[in-house]
């Protein structure tokens, strides 16, 4: 018990979030998951105090236009959900990947992947069932969430880097405002917008590559189910991307469901609202419970 609590106390110097987790929760902060020292390929493990089992998990990948932000952005608005989750006995794992001002699309989806990938194959070492994955991101990060999620059947070769272990399985995906069709965006000839930089190019000069990167491009029948979180007022993701994922997921006969939150802008604490976080839970504990 003195060396849990000693661990504890050392990495949360350096976690500036860890107070938001449940009391006992165990950490294994800067975890290296590619195998070199690139400070973007790091990961955060949160993990349930006293599991008497192996705990399902939850990839959290953080917003940022693609271009700013880190593994800890995004918690403090959504605080009483990240607690909820671990206090609902799952694994919570924050993900950091390359900028795109750094890497190119498709760089983002391959360091997502290789981060889950990771875990896939140390599951034993963290006492996680590699069974029961889900993905939750936030805008940039919601994106990501709906790539991992709806590419992951297809095998794209593209989106995985090397020695990247494909055999995990997506079971559900949270996205709260993610892009999902990249020539929705109104900058369409503006090279500095994030889109146009994720892809090196505006949407209107490659609609090739904001297809290749976007989220409907993936959708088929063999998508895990999805919850989707979007506000009403949203001035920089409209909510029309959540509106044709959420048709191009019925269409094709995907469990769905997509909740517009009255008045609620692009982010805030109006999405860590009760009703919210209890949809977040149940829609977890039925896909991976």
């Amino acid at each position: 018990m003195v060396c849990i609590l000693f661990a504890v106390t050392v990495y949360s110097q350096s976690n500036p979030v860890i107070s938001l987790f449940p009391e006992g929760t165990v950490l294994y902060g800067n975890i290296s998951y590619n195998d070199n020292s690139h400070e973007k390929h790091l990961l955060d493990i949160y993990l349930p105090a006293n599991a008497k089992e192996k705990v399902p998990v939850l990839f959290f990948i953080h917003g940022g236009g693609w271009l700013s932000n880190d593994k800890y952005a995004d918690m403090n608005y959504m605080k009483e959900t990240v607690k909820e989750v671990v206090e609902n006995g799952f694994a919570l794992v924050s993900i950091d990947y390359r900028f795109s001002t750094e890497a190119l699309f498709p760089a983002q989806i391959q360091d997502c992947n290789k981060a889950i990938s990771y875990i896939y194959d140390n599951a034993d070492k963290y006492g996680i069932d590699n069974d029961k994955f889900a993905v939750m991101g936030f805008s940039a990060g919601g994106h990501l969430a709906c790539m991992v999620g709806l590419s992951k059947n297809n095998n794209i070769d593209d989106f995985f880097s090397e020695r990247t272990n494909r055999n995990f399985n997506i079971n559900a995906v949270v996205d709260f405002y993610g892009p999902t069709e990249l020539i929705l965006f109104p900058g369409g000839n503006d090279e500095k917008s994030p889109e146009a930089i994720l892809i090196g190019a505006t949407t209107v000069e490659r609609p090739d590559l904001a297809k290749f990167a976007s989220p409907n491009t993936y959708v088929d029948k063999n998508d895990p189910p999805f919850l989707i979180i979007h506000g009403e007022k949203d001035n920089l993701v409209d909510v029309k991307h959540s509106q044709v994922l959420r048709s191009w997921l019925t269409i094709n006969d995907i469990p769905n469901e997509l909740i517009i939150v009255e008045g609620a802008p692009h982010f805030g604490p109006m999405f860590d609202a009760d009703f919210i976080r209890a949809k977040v839970i149940s829609f977890l504990k039925e896909h991976l419970h």
